[in-house]
């Protein structure tokens, strides 16, 4: 006979301070739940228990998971219902390509732009990201990963390449890959943020943009070194 239902990962994560949110409160709150690392992919998403979470019918949350769909979060199944979106290892190397070439067309536009302010941003993100790794904090440093690069390439202005790149990146969140590499690697990757970091403060483009691709270069190698046995990605290509 077969035991309870485990509860949804995603239940347990979502909050809601009153009963019937908006459609748009709703996408936002999931959404948030799916980008901070706690949900893993594969995770179900009871529509019933959403619902009942935030007070409201099936159809706001409906509407809401339909355009999470759309953003590559989350996947649907006849009969088996939704779930968080799950990526095959080709997947996820190929969103590591497109974010690459979409970061660097950003930073070579951003060198010129930034000012003293993003400066300071940047230079805050990289020290954080730093604080991050010596206190072996696994989730600030994929978040502050994230920052440092977003630091950097924000002031491109470019707002329609940069929402392409976060949408890149949102997609691979679930996975959270950083999560998983080792120590080493990380220190390593810290020193390519440091060129990086050094190259936008002197706005050297051209030493920018060949730190950023030596970095993702080896961002791509640690993803072929990420654990198979976790079931965060789907077997085959």
């Amino acid at each position: 006979m077969a035991g309870p239902r485990k509860r949804s990962a995603l239940i347990a994560r979502l909050v809601s301070d009153q009963p019937g949110g908006s459609q748009a409160s709703i996408l936002e709150e999931l959404r948030r739940c799916l980008l901070d690392g706690e949900v893993p992919p594969g995770t179900p998403i009871p529509l019933d228990e959403v619902a009942q979470v935030f007070g409201v019918s099936r159809i706001p949350v409906r509407e809401a998971l339909k355009t999470l769909i759309g953003e590559g979060l989350v996947e649907h199944q006849p009969n088996l219902g939704y779930h968080v979106a799950r990526l095959t290892a080709r997947e996820l190397h190929e969103l590591y390509v497109v974010r690459e070439v979409l970061e660097v067309a950003a930073l070579t536009a951003a060198v010129a732009s930034a000012t003293e302010q993003d400066d300071v941003e940047a230079t805050a993100t990289h020290e954080a990201l730093g604080q991050a790794i010596e206190a072996h904090d696994v989730r600030g440093y994929h978040r502050d990963s994230r920052r440092f690069h977003l630091a950097l390439v924000r002031p491109c202005g470019m707002h329609r390449l940069l929402a392409m790149l976060e949408s890149a990146w949102n997609t691979t969140e679930p996975v959270q890959p950083m999560a998983h590499v080792s120590d080493g690697a990380k220190a390593e990757m810290h020193r390519d943020h440091e060129e990086m970091l050094a190259a936008f403060l002197a706005r050297d483009v051209d030493g920018l943009v060949a730190a950023a691709r030596a970095h993702h270069g080896r961002l791509r190698a640690s993803l072929a070194a990420l654990p198979r046995h976790t079931g965060l990605l789907v077997e085959g290509d």
